[in-house]
């Protein structure tokens, strides 16, 4: 059932893919309202020295002076509270993150992104970027009081409203509509019935125990040269370190060359270390390391679990953020079997697909290496290790963390010290 031979066959040739029935519904007609929006709520170009463009020409500020919030807030009909995952869409918005998209996508684009990963005028997009509701009362022409945590964070104006079919969204997206995969349960379980489309205009930050900085700001602090970003949800290990400190040197990478390390923060799977604790394992070892050559960020984005859908969404996203270059490892943002455990993805699917749209989405790709760590010569590569005839030295997963609980000695050469004292006091 997950056979690389499928999956592949869901993501390359999606268009061509009849619905599937499963939890899904068919789409019905949408109702639509022209597009009203306070002059504060215009987006604003922002003018940058870096080389890199944003994804689709302009990186969007969707924020509204402070001085026009009252008024904005008092247009509202409405208000809602946000869950953990929307707040990271909304904010990405607010930001420029998902630039150059000025709110929830309508039901043509979203519709056009999970068929064909383009939005209606042709432009790359892995995931749709979707508002969701149970509520029966909003309706097109309503404005959206959008609250986190008891915060205003933004408002909404409600074009589109429409009944989407989920089946066909996860099998198109996932490469299946099963819930045995991450992905299809959030959408099957924790969103809402209804998708809702419309602009947004920015009124504050959500509050966050960790940081996140905006496009524009890491792009102000990012050096000349070739910008290397590696995405990760996880806390960062030696391997990881040795993997995106070794990209620096590839072969289409500058002399001059950085590495963003941008983990996301926000919601992943189940069983995944959370956010909070991911973030102090970065802070940690950004003191330990101190290497000039690598910058820190931290990203408000909510995992899908998507494979080669979502190494496409974090390329554009780290375009925006100013980066040139994107770190693809094996397997990335892959995911496994609730009941089986096997693979949803190939190894290599999530790299072949970003390659196939490198040039178009203006962000090159670095393939990760295999490395393993062998006693008389460090990390090297498998093929390296193999020619030599070293032996790998292993600890997987399941054995680090039964360590950890155990307070086992971890391995300086798996783990770094900073990092697995964080761990264990969390």
């Amino acid at each position: 059932r997950h056979t690389q031979a499928k999956m592949r066959t869901g993501f390359f040739l999606l268009a061509a893919l009849p619905a599937v029935m499963g939890f899904g519904a068919p789409t019905t007609s949408r109702v639509s309202v022209s597009r009203a929006r306070a002059s504060a709520a215009r987006p604003a170009q922002v003018a940058m020295a870096q080389t890199t463009p944003a994804h689709g020409g302009k990186l969007v500020n969707l924020m509204a002076d402070a001085s026009e919030h009252e008024e904005l807030k008092k247009a509202c009909t409405k208000t809602i509270e946000l869950t953990d995952r929307q707040s990271c869409d909304v904010e990405l918005l607010m930001v420029g993150g998902l630039s150059p998209l000025e709110g929830f996508m309508n039901q043509a684009d979203y519709e056009s992104v999970h068929k064909t990963n383009r939005m209606t005028d042709g432009l790359l997009f892995g995931l749709p970027i979707v508002m969701d509701t149970d509520d029966e009362s909003i309706k097109p022409g309503d404005k959206l009081l959008m609250q986190y945590q008891g915060a205003d964070l933004a408002t909404m104006t409600v074009e589109e409203k429409w009944f989407p079919d989920k089946t066909a969204e996860c099998f198109n997206c996932y490469g299946t509509a099963s819930l045995e995969h991450p992905g299809v349960r959030m959408v099957a379980m924790e969103r809402g019935k209804y998708y809702i489309g419309g602009p947004i205009t920015g009124l504050n930050l959500p509050k966050r125990d960790f940081p996140c900085q905006s496009p524009a700001e890491v792009r102000e602090m990012l050096p000349e040269g070739d910008v290397v970003a590696f995405q990760c949800r996880n806390p960062v290990h030696r391997a990881h370190y040795e993997l995106f400190t070794r990209a620096l040197f590839a072969d289409n990478v500058d002399d001059k060359g950085t590495v963003l390390v941008h983990p996301t923060c926000g919601p992943t799977q189940e069983g995944d270390i959370p956010g909070t604790v991911r973030y102090k394992t970065y802070e940690v070892l950004k003191e330990e390391v101190a290497n000039p050559q690598v910058k820190w960020a931290y990203l408000p984005y909510s995992m899908h679990m998507a494979g080669p859908r979502e190494a496409m969404q974090h390329m554009i996203i780290r375009k925006n953020y100013g980066c040139t270059h994107f770190i693809i490892g094996r397997d990335m943002a892959g995911s496994k079997s609730s009941l089986t455990e096997e693979d949803f993805y190939g190894p290599y699917d999530a790299q072949e697909f970003a390659g196939a749209n490198s040039e178009e989405l203006g962000v090159q790709t670095v393939p990760s290496l295999n490395l393993v760590y062998t006693a008389e010569k460090g990390y090297i590569t498998a093929d390296e290790a193999k020619e030599e005839g070293l032996k790998p030295l292993k600890l997987s997963g399941t054995e680090f963390r039964r360590a950890l609980r155990a307070g086992e000695d971890i391995p300086e050469w798996f783990a770094f010290k900073s990092v697995v004292e964080v761990l264990r006091s969390t």
